[in-house]
């Protein structure tokens, strides 16, 4: 799943390629996003101008010129691809729109998951998420108020959008491992000094992430995820894994005891 490295790098190549443009035309190419965007409001984009592209948490904003604001999320495998003009769409093409200048902008994502909703203007999208791991808000003060009242593992806790936004499984273990802290600790268990040693490995783990997806070239970066069975990057012991809430944890069970 993008994580946030992943979706900021995408929403700075659409800024570049759509900013100041104007929708031509919509069209939905799966059911999925015909339930979040009705005939009228697809409509309505046409003749639309994007003024901008941000992001908050794994959310892209798209921001049209009369106030509305136009929200994607990639989910599993979703991802934007800008073709030029003639140039036919791919087979998991699953929006397509039309700009003024002839190019088109497609959302693909062969699972079918990602999400497209359009929400008008003066009524921003409530996201519910909590600080991003370079705001200046994420402290260990912060996070020991979240997790006072959590019993469950620290790894799942990570997770939650509303206390890290942006954070998601790949960099959630990467920054356990980086920081010695298992994935099996009761979050609320966790000190101050720990928790302070975790953020800094969160914001390590984040700043020197590519942007690229999880190609073989990327994957060599990663010290955990993905490597079960492989000798742990910093003490030699193979690396394992285990499922958390449904997702896979990977990481070394020496250096990071329980």
């Amino acid at each position: 799943m993008p994580e946030l490295p992943e979706v900021e790098h995408a929403v700075r190549l659409l800024r570049r390629a759509v900013r100041g443009r104007t929708i031509a035309h919509a069209e939905l190419r799966h059911p999925s996003l015909a339930r979040r965007l009705p005939p009228a409001v697809l409509a309505s984009l046409a003749g639309a101008r994007i003024a901008d592209v941000t992001r908050r948490g794994k959310h892209q904003l798209i921001a049209l010129a009369d106030g509305r604001t136009l929200r994607a999320h990639f989910r599993m495998t979703g991802d934007w691809l800008v073709l030029r003009a003639g140039e036919e769409p791919p087979r998991f093409a699953r929006a397509v729109f039309e700009l003024d200048d002839g190019r088109r902008l497609v959302l693909e994502d062969s699972r079918a998951l990602a999400t497209l909703d359009v929400h008008p203007a003066g009524a921003p999208p409530a996201l519910d998420l909590g600080p991003e791991p370079a705001d200046p808000a994420l402290t260990p003060e912060y996070l020991r108020a979240r997790f006072a009242r959590r019993r469950g593992p620290i790894k799942p806790a990570l997770l939650d959008q509303r206390v890290i936004a942006g954070l998601g499984n790949i960099y959630a273990a990467e920054a356990l491992w980086r920081a010695r802290i298992g994935p099996r600790v009761r979050a609320s268990s966790l000190s101050r000094p720990r928790l302070a040693a975790l953020i800094a490995a969160i914001r390590a783990v984040i700043g020197r992430a590519t942007g690229a997806r999880y190609t073989e070239i990327g994957a060599a970066r990663l010290a955990v995820y993905d490597r079960e069975g492989l000798k742990c990057r910093r003490c030699g012991t193979p690396i394992r894994r285990i499922v958390q809430a449904g997702r896979s944890t990977y990481y070394c069970p020496a250096c990071q005891r329980r």
